[in-house]
């Protein structure tokens, strides 16, 4: 169900959508951070700031304000909803999330912070396949909707 287009000489871009599957609606564009392990949002995250705190991930100190965040799955605590939707109500969070395994924790933070502070952060199942070149993007747009997702890589 996905489609991409062939590797250009400037690196991995992507000529055609890829297809996911719609975990949590919305439109969102950011430049992507494709995280090594999964992150908890529950102590792995700064809610106030969105910079990744837990200090054994291989990422800490980035961070995710703004960014396409792809990550294989969610990790950690149920309480990790209610972190990662204070984030996106701070505006601090990142703009979409791109997952390898549904993870109903980052579902559930996602999907209440657009119901509770109208706060969209799109949320989709990419195949494993189209993963290292929606990482090596300089800048995606996601849309979501309710029938499946479409993730194109911007150009200036």
């Amino acid at each position: 169900m996905h489609r991409l287009g062939a590797r250009g000489p400037g690196g991995a871009a992507l000529t055609e959508a890829v297809v996911a599957a719609t975990l949590a609606p919305g439109r969102a564009e950011g430049a992507p951070l494709r995280l090594d392990e999964p992150l908890s949002f529950w102590g792995g995250l700064d809610p106030l700031t969105g910079r990744i705190i837990d200090r054994w991930h291989p990422q800490a100190g980035e961070w995710l304000t703004g960014r396409i965040l792809m990550m294989p799955a969610g990790r950690g605590s149920s309480s990790g909803s209610a972190a990662l939707a204070e984030a996106l109500r701070l505006g601090v969070g990142p703009a979409a999330i791109l997952l390898l395994k549904r993870d109903a924790i980052v579902i559930v933070g996602a999907l209440a912070a657009m119901e509770l502070y109208g706060r969209p952060c799109p949320v989709a199942l990419v195949a494993a396949e189209d993963w290292a070149q929606l990482a090596a993007a300089r800048w995606l747009d996601v849309f979501a909707d309710a029938r499946h997702t479409q993730i194109r890589e911007l150009r200036s």
